[in-house]
């Protein structure tokens, strides 16, 4: 069995769904980086630069955004690493850290649920319907995407066992 790192007093169901959400962000990171680098994943001729640098940039900030959910279950979402100038060494508050997770969450349902909308009526220019041109265009591009709709439950769930675990127990060194 694949040893998971985290603190020894996570529950391992967290550590799982920690270290899940990373991997379900991956594939629509693929999928944009595919299209930009002109792959033949959707129908899109000759974009422009600022598309393309947009596509890359949100791949890498939508990665990073996930793997910060890692923290709630390792020590560095307990203490600041030292190496960061000003924080270093310091207790993270719980309140914030859960604070800003579930806010991450809530904004991920609202944007799936905006995206959804919009891949559903086809209204947007750059919907599923109106990027692909074949079956499997679309089905790549739904296996690609629907894995991040479990980027807010699993954040979610890992927040609130952060908070439970960080409410019990007193702050770390």
């Amino acid at each position: 069995m694949m040893r998971l790192k985290a603190l020894p007093d996570v529950p391992r169901w967290a550590v799982v769904a920690a270290h899940a959400v990373p991997l379900v962000v991956l594939p629509s990171g693929l999928w944009r980086i595919a299209l930009t680098f002109g792959a033949p994943v959707a129908r899109v001729h000759d974009q422009p630069l600022g598309l393309a640098v947009y596509q890359l940039v949100l791949t890498a900030v939508a990665e990073l955004l996930a793997f910060l959910t890692l923290g709630l279950v390792r020590e560095w979402g307990e203490v600041f690493p030292r190496r960061l100038p000003f924080l270093g060494g310091r207790p993270v508050s719980a309140r914030g850290a859960t604070f800003a997770a579930l806010s991450g969450a809530f904004g991920l349902v609202a944007l799936t649920c905006w995206f959804t909308y919009v891949a559903v009526s086809g209204i947007a220019q750059y919907s599923p319907g109106n990027l692909t041109e074949s079956t499997l265009q679309k089905t790549l591009f739904l296996v690609c995407y629907l894995p991040l709709a479990a980027w807010a439950p699993l954040l979610t769930a890992v927040a609130i066992a952060y908070h439970r675990r960080r409410r019990l127990m007193p702050t770390r060194p």
